[in-house]
């Protein structure tokens, strides 16, 4: 996979959460702050990482915690 190909594909993932997680307007703040930390992380994971499944894992794993504790 290419540079390139994994930037878009990062994008997309990044947008595809964004969209989902404004869908749940019923969630609580911190519902929603798990969610968007995980999303990030599994972000960070990924681009740290170059793509590594595991990587992306430990980063949404990370991310959902520190957004949990996020008030």
């Amino acid at each position: 996979m290419s540079l390139n190909t994994k930037k878009i594909a990062t994008a997309v993932l990044a947008i595809t959460l964004a969209m989902s997680v404004s869908a749940c307007s019923n969630w609580s703040k911190r519902d929603r702050n798990t969610a968007i930390g995980a999303g990030a992380g599994a972000i960070g994971g990924s681009v740290l990482t170059d793509g590594s499944a595991l990587g992306t894992l430990g980063g949404a794993a990370v991310g959902g915690i520190i957004g949990h504790q996020v008030d």
